[in-house]
């Protein structure tokens, strides 16, 4: 008894894998396809004019892992009419059908589907990450400049008069350099 209960335990368990191997979810410009099946083949469509609505789910381990579930409800049908399971990121696949969904429409979209609000939003995130990094980055310039301009002030106070004498040195050579011609520059520089 124990035995034919484990055998029967791994049947459904096999079939169950094979099944969700065998399931491929594709979404198309066209529509939304399932195909499932193991031995055979079975393709359910839905064409993107006749979506109504569009939910996903996730359980405790799917929002912990990223992946669930996401249903799709058309005009006409009664409750879900077509369900991805255990896809990963189902928030994202929902916002890509409502985007062909929104595309099949009339609503101006791009050639990824996208709406031209939803480009322009992502235009104004991006200008709005450059402009934080630009202001961070003048900041950090700033007071680097102002800790240099500090670091000189206290060197400046701090020489001594051996500095002085040296700087001294440095002018006078530099007053008989502008006085020599250029011949001789060549040999002091030499």
């Amino acid at each position: 008894m124990p035995l034919s209960i484990v055998l029967i335990g791994l049947f459904i368990i096999a079939g169950s894998y094979l099944q969700r191997e065998n399931t491929q979810y594709v979404v198309t410009t066209d529509g939304l396809y399932k195909k499932t099946g193991v031995l055979s083949r079975d393709v359910q469509r839905i064409d993107f004019g006749k979506v109504q609505n569009t939910s996903y789910s996730q359980g405790f381990f799917g929002s912990r892992f990223g992946y669930g579930n996401v249903d799709i409800s058309t005009a006409g049908g009664s409750g879900i009419e077509m369900q991805f399971r255990s896809v990963p990121e189902p928030r994202e696949v929902q916002e890509l059908v409502n985007k062909r969904v929104k595309g099949s429409r009339g609503e101006p979209t791009t050639e990824s589907g996208e709406t031209k609000r939803d480009v322009l939003d992502e235009i104004l995130i991006e200008l709005r990450e450059i402009r934080a990094t630009l202001e961070a980055q003048q900041e950090t310039t700033g007071n680097t400049s102002a800790t240099t301009s500090n670091i000189g002030n206290g060197a400046d106070e701090q020489s001594t008069g051996e500095d002085d004498a040296t700087h001294n040195q440095l002018g006078a050579s530099n007053q008989s350099g502008e006085n020599a011609t250029p011949d001789q520059e060549s040999d002091d520089e030499r």
